[in-house]
């Protein structure tokens, strides 16, 4: 009796390791052929290039990197004599074509009081002087605006609030005009982009909530996705010179599924995490069923990155 007892326990432990091990393998398989996650995701933001179109001297660097600043923010001056010089040679140009302007209209009112006495082709010409005179007056104070816009463009502002990044500018150094002084981290902008299989974008919809998770980090930030991709790079496909397809004509047994980017706003994010644009993520997508995500103490962009 005893043996008949030692092998049905055995068998009935070898049926329970056996099912087991199948519930572990069906939920591994779920979690990843089917929920909707992945581990590549990052942190993202606008980032904008600091640059003016008025090439000159830096004089002044009024800010450091990494430095927070808000909107209209003093950044760098450029050196302004030659653009000064360049206003006061336009109002001299329009003192001149305003003077000259001035006697041609004398003479074509002298002209049009004798009458007869000028030949009309002497009219004519002192009408057409009139008419071109006033164009260069135009020319000349078109000019003075342009170099009034070029000086208020030696002082280069902040437009967005944000976090100065790559500062490499110091007085002294020279800015070409549209090169790039610094860079500018836009924190209202700031974001989480997670790939995501196109396998499983199916269960992924706008409006779903999002949990993320910063590498290093053992709290969660709460979102919800904002859109999806609407087109990726296609490597099978180019174009040949005569414009039509060129379709890569070898295809591999195996194909991996691509990746489609899926923005997530941040609603909520756990006090002194580091949200810095880069930084990588994991990213899952709760089903509309589960438990309600624990909330955090709302945190403002600026507070993000100070903290």
């Amino acid at each position: 009796m005893k043996p008949i007892l030692s092998l049905l326990g055995r068998y009935a432990l070898t049926i329970g390791a056996v099912a087991l091990a199948a519930v572990l393998a069906l939920q591994l398989w779920h979690r990843y052929e089917r929920k909707p996650w992945t581990r590549d995701g990052h942190v993202r933001a606008d980032i904008i290039r600091v640059s003016t179109d008025v090439g000159g001297l830096v004089t002044q660097v009024m800010v450091q990197d990494n430095q927070t600043v808000t909107p209209g923010q003093l950044l760098i001056v450029l050196d302004r004599p030659r653009i000064d010089a360049t206003i006061e040679r336009a109002d001299a140009a329009i003192a001149q074509a305003r003077a000259e302007l001035e006697q041609a209209r004398r003479e074509s009112r002298r002209d049009r009081a004798l009458g007869d006495l000028v030949a009309a082709e002497a009219r004519e010409q002192n009408a057409a002087k009139v008419s071109t005179l006033e164009a260069v007056l135009k020319s000349a104070l078109a000019a003075r605006n342009v170099a009034d816009v070029d000086r208020h463009r030696t002082e280069i502002r902040a437009t967005v609030g944000g976090t100065i990044t790559n500062l490499d500018i110091h007085p002294g150094d020279y800015l070409a005009a549209g090169a790039q002084a610094m860079a500018l981290v836009d924190t209202a902008s700031l974001r989480i982009e997670g790939y995501f299989e196109e396998t499983k974008l199916h269960r992924v919809a706008v409006g779903d909530r999002a949990r993320v998770r910063l590498m290093g980090d053992d709290k969660d930030i709460t979102g919800r996705v904002e859109s999806i991709a609407a087109a990726i790079a296609d490597d099978q496909r180019g174009e040949a010179q005569n414009l039509l397809p060129k379709v890569t004509p070898t295809f591999s047994w195996v194909r991996l599924a691509q990746r489609i980017p899926v923005r997530i706003r941040i609603d909520r994010v756990p006090p002194g995490t580091r949200l810095i644009a880069g930084r990588t993520a994991t990213v899952e997508i709760v089903p509309a069923d589960a438990q309600p995500v624990m909330a955090q103490a709302p945190v403002t962009a600026q507070a993000r990155v100070r903290s």
